[in-house]
């Protein structure tokens, strides 16, 4: 199989590569540079664990093709922070809230959760529950990550903290 040549920018880094055209943006954000923080749950686009920001918006880095990435920016986990050993307000929030607890769906929680704050920066309980039915969660029961959503949007609003 040819190979094919790809330049993107991933959490504000340009990379470029030389890759398989099958290998999905998942595998390519983990193997080939390792940002191990998108997680891999079911390979399907179901889970949303695999929950990138491409160009801004969400997509499933399991369903994706790197080679789909070409000439895009991709925000991945490790790119939602504001400084490498900082924690951004939505992140806060999720610790505050205690909002994850085996962190599997942690990252694409919050990458979701991040497009819907920057396009709605006052949501409704409804809205943020319903952006999130994409996005799998086995342990919390939601209720946490709602209330971190919440209370990042009203921080967010005041300046911030």
């Amino acid at each position: 199989m040819t190979k094919k040549s790809v330049k993107l920018t991933v959490n504000g880094k340009s990379y470029a590569a030389t890759i398989d055209p099958r290998l999905t943006l998942a595998d390519f954000l983990r193997h080939s540079l390792d940002l191990t923080g998108t997680h891999v749950g079911c390979e399907h686009g179901v889970c949303g664990a695999c929950t990138v920001l491409v160009d801004g918006r969400s997509a499933r880095s399991c369903l994706m093709f790197a080679v789909q990435a070409n000439g895009r920016e991709v925000t991945t986990i490790e790119g939602l922070a504001p400084a490498e050993g900082e924690l951004g307000v939505l992140q806060r929030a999720f610790r505050e809230h205690h909002a994850l607890q085996c962190g599997f769906c942690t990252p694409g929680m919050l990458t979701t959760l991040t497009e819907l704050l920057r396009d709605n920066p006052t949501p409704t309980e409804e809205e943020v529950r319903d952006v999130i039915t994409g996005n799998l969660c086995r342990c919390t029961g939601y209720a946490g990550i709602v209330a971190a959503a919440l209370d990042a949007a009203e921080r967010l609003r005041v300046g911030g903290e």
